[in-house]
């Protein structure tokens, strides 16, 4: 059986409150990520846990938050401008306060993507600035440290990284490599989004690398994901990643680890870990 550690993306702090714990949560994840797996045809030998990290980062959210952008930090706030101007440049006007060209581009993202899209930005923006605003923050060692810990208490051959959960399995990787692994797996990551993310890594190269101990690193990205921005991959910016799969996921659930999760194509990059 190949034993497999996810590491989730943003947005699931609401498993704490359900489990009850942070073990509680750690266990309605990895259920339903061995669920979402176990549904495609012949992938039922997946002995998956998750390493649940969220409640690291959550800083609270209050009522009527959820798809306002001026709620957001204004380092957030300009995370979103410029993911937004990655998606559609020259879109927000560079002279105007921050809070307007915040609004600005969660406007054109409801316009564009629908009403769920704004909500899940904000969401989103509010998370990956939490982790990447200070290289030293307790917040991102806490969340690493998760991901490190659960590494050497599972020991698995694959790890598969969601999200926001491939810039935290990255870095945990290079922050402590006690172990092999044999394969990471990394699904609607941003790790490549210039300007956003790739810039405040850690270790923070022009050039990243497969972490050390990582035998194999492949990736995999729907076609129309505005996470997984730049459209050509982790490839041209990470050397050592075999390879840029590409899968179609649904026109309205672009990103999520479900819908990753469901298709052959990723269940595939799964199983090459003995190849």
């Amino acid at each position: 059986m190949t034993s497999v550690l996810g590491v989730h993306g943003i947005g699931n702090f609401g498993y704490l409150r359900r489990g009850g714990s942070v073990q509680g949560a750690a266990e309605l994840l990895s259920a339903e990520w061995g669920a979402q797996l176990a549904g495609v045809p012949s992938a039922d030998d997946f002995d998956v846990t998750v390493a649940f990290y969220a409640h690291c980062l959550h800083r609270g959210t209050s009522q009527g938050e959820a798809g306002d952008p001026s709620a957001l930090e204004p380092g957030a706030q300009q995370l979103l401008v410029d993911w937004v101007d990655l998606l559609r440049p020259g879109m927000t006007n560079p002279q105007g306060p921050r809070t307007a060209r915040a609004r600005q581009a969660a406007e054109w993202l409801t316009r564009t993507f629908g009403r769920s899209s704004r909500v899940f930005a904000i969401a989103f923006c509010r998370e990956v600035h939490t982790y990447l605003a200070s290289p030293g923050s307790p917040r991102r060692e806490a969340a690493r440290r998760v991901v490190a810990d659960a590494i050497a208490e599972h020991r698995p051959d694959v790890i598969v990284a969601h999200s926001l959960g491939s810039v935290v399995a990255y870095e945990a990787l290079w922050a402590h490599p006690e172990h092999d692994v044999e394969l990471l797996v990394t699904i609607g990551s941003p790790l490549a989004m210039a300007g956003v993310v790739a810039p405040r890594l850690i270790p923070a190269t022009d050039i990243g690398g497969r972490p050390p101990r990582v035998r194999r690193w492949r990736n995999a990205a729907d076609v129309g994901d505005i996470i997984a921005i730049p459209r050509s991959g982790l490839r041209d910016r990470f050397a050592g990643v075999e390879d840029d799969t590409e899968v179609v996921i649904g026109s309205w659930d672009f990103h999520t680890a479900g819908a990753y999760l469901r298709t052959k194509e990723v269940v595939n990059l799964i199983r090459s870990v003995s190849g």
